[in-house]
């Protein structure tokens, strides 16, 4: 496992995490394939992924991802409660946000950073409802979208991780969450789901 960026989360050992948060955007459904394809059936959990999607198609990111997780995969829905053990997917051009109580939102609001779905808005909802209790984790991509996020996350005594800019398909989004100073976590591809996965269970009751 890779050392720490910097200091142990400041949240408290006996805080149980209740949600993790990814965003991706160039290279991102390789990536998440990966990551979700190596998280195990009955995480405890629930996770809730941007990933930029041409808004001009259909999208079938859920079915792609969902035929390589042992978990459930679905497109996030406006209003329904984020459970256990299930992915949920930004639809394309609908910002995803959660609310206390994992309830989920979709807006139209203008785009962020030239993008919607907008990784910085999942991130800070996340921060705002569950505080420490969140992981953030971004993968490649290009741009900066994520970065004033995690930092949102970071301050609410979250968990931040990226993926090695210097192994990312696209640099640009890891490297921009690493520039901030918030990032506990700078891991290859391959060793992020291991370490989502033990520091979730390294919190559970």
């Amino acid at each position: 496992m890779s050392q720490p960026e910097q200091g142990r989360p400041v949240a408290e050992q006996s805080e149980r995490f209740e949600i993790v948060a990814i965003a991706s955007s160039a290279g991102g459904i390789r990536a998440l394939t990966q990551v979700l394809g190596a998280l195990p059936p009955g995480f405890p959990v629930p996770v809730v992924v941007v990933q930029h999607l041409d808004p001009r198609h259909e999208t079938v990111i859920a079915d792609v991802l969902g035929r390589r997780s042992a978990l459930p995969v679905k497109l996030a829905a406006a209003g329904e409660a984020a459970t256990a053990g299930t992915v949920y997917v930004a639809p394309p051009n609908r910002h995803l946000l959660v609310g206390v109580g994992g309830e989920l939102t979709l807006s139209n609001s203008e785009l962020v950073h030239f993008v919607r779905p907008s990784a910085d808005l999942l991130f800070e909802s996340v921060a705002g409802a569950y505080g420490a209790r969140a992981i953030a984790c971004v993968l490649t991509g290009s741009g900066s979208d994520g970065a004033m996020g995690v930092s949102a996350v970071k301050t609410r005594g979250g968990t931040v991780i990226a993926e090695d800019p210097q192994t990312a398909e696209f640099r640009g989004m890891p490297e921009a969450a690493v520039g901030t100073g918030s990032v506990d976590f700078v891991l290859p591809l391959g060793e992020i789901a291991d370490v989502i996965d033990a520091l979730v269970e390294s919190r559970s009751v």
